[in-house]
């Protein structure tokens, strides 16, 4: 059941993601602004997403150390 939620939750967002980007085209001339802006904050999230993936420290901390 979880599994399916994230799923639904994932489309919902693709979709709303997909509808931003399409009215950021819509708008064109000024929609570049909200197009630089939505791609920097993607690639930023890429960024820490895969700093904290690759952190070995922080995995050895969740599996090691208790509260």
């Amino acid at each position: 059941m979880e599994v399916i939620g994230y799923f639904l939750l994932g489309i919902a967002a693709a979709a709303w993601i997909g509808a931003v980007i399409f009215g950021f085209i819509k708008i064109m001339p000024a929609g570049i602004l909200g197009l630089a802006a939505l791609l920097g904050i993607g690639i930023l999230f890429i960024k820490v997403l895969k700093d904290r993936l690759s952190n070995k420290e922080d995995d050895y901390y969740e599996n090691n150390i208790k509260d």
